[in-house]
């Protein structure tokens, strides 16, 4: 078919920036809300605002909230970003979530090294930040208080699809953050691809009818890597496929990966960069585009395939002074958007 021809894999960026701004309202819902005076008046419903959908011919394309780290606000502003955006969908950086939700702070803030330890004072105020945020999930910071900050993402028209986060190593620590990601709504914690995180989230994630979605950087192009191994853990174990490590690490096409390996895909992270075999630039990000990922081809095949598997956006090409973080995963939306429709 035609969108099989490489020359078709790559769209002119000049060709759809031009009409990002005309067609960005088409990627909003309008939020209508009618009281009962109004109803019964007949009077027509009242637009107030606009909930974003990203969804096109049946693939949900989102965002890792990472995309906005350069952003200054904290919680609030990373959701008014994905709103304006046009992102109904996410994986969320756990990060400052805690925070924003009222646990106690850690005081000390400097990273120790060789050089410069923590001081024996330091380390007893780590010891009792640890103790009082161990108190305070217990008592305040449970599924209920995440519950209300997954509702405060749905009014505004944003989900949480994926969390990415853990309270800790131990297996208390890990239920805990598979119990408030599901209360995020989140099928499941995403968390880097080895064996360790494998072996012990994969369990705990079955246990809790969710996912452990592990993601990789550049894993693939070792070649002791045995995925198959860390897949065998639990059937609860899934992937979070980020292709553009994936292709700039290996050089291969992620198409016949993720022909492979599709059933035990529950999300990919979308970036264009350059292969491992460029002449001039290797394994290195490109404004969408501009690189060599195949981008098209790999949202393509989950259409026509018909496989429910997230796609995100994860913007980590350096974004230019007279633009923005919330302007380039717009743009990025809406290059998703023209591929698919």
């Amino acid at each position: 078919m035609e969108h099989n021809n490489p020359v078709s894999r790559k769209l002119n960026r000049k060709g759809f920036l031009s009409t990002t701004a005309v067609i960005a309202a088409g990627t909003l819902i309008p939020k209508v809300f009618s009281c009962g005076s109004n109803k019964q008046s007949g009077k027509s419903p009242r637009i107030t605002g606009f909930i974003p959908d990203s969804k096109y011919a049946g693939v949900q394309i989102g965002a890792i909230t990472y995309s906005f780290r350069s952003l200054k606000g904290g919680l609030e502003t990373t959701l008014n970003a994905c709103a304006e955006a046009g992102i109904s969908s996410v994986e969320l950086m756990g990060t400052d979530v805690e925070d924003y939700l009222g646990a106690p702070k850690n005081p000390v803030k400097r990273q120790p090294n060789a050089q410069n330890p923590l001081t024996s004072e330091e380390k007893n105020t780590i010891e009792k930040y640890k103790s009082e945020v161990k108190e305070w999930r217990k008592s305040r910071g449970t599924p209920d208080l995440y519950a209300q900050l997954r509702k405060k993402f749905n009014d505004r028209g944003v989900n949480i699809h994926i969390y990415k986060w853990l309270a800790g190593t131990s297996e208390t620590e890990i239920d805990y953050s598979f119990k408030v990601a599901k209360a995020l709504g989140a099928i499941g914690i995403t968390a880097e691809i080895n064996d360790d995180n494998a072996r012990l989230l994969g369990p705990v994630a079955e246990r809790n009818g969710m996912y452990a979605i592990l993601h990789n950087h550049y894993q693939y192009a070792e070649p002791d890597f045995d995925v198959d191994k860390l897949l065998a853990y639990s059937p609860a174990n899934m992937l979070n496929f980020d292709i553009g490590h994936y292709f700039g690490s290996t050089g291969l096409n992620p198409t016949e990966f993720i022909r492979n390996y599709h059933d035990r895909i529950a999300s990919i992270h979308l970036k264009d960069k350059t292969s491992v075999g460029n002449v001039i630039q290797k394994n290195t990000n490109q404004v969408w585009g501009q690189g060599e990922t195949p981008i098209a081809e790999v949202l393509h095949l989950i259409r026509d395939q018909k496989w429910p598997i997230y796609c995100d956006i994860e913007l980590e090409y350096p974004v230019t002074p007279w633009s923005s973080s919330v302007k380039e995963v717009k743009t990025c939306r809406e290059y998703c958007r023209q591929i698919l429709l």
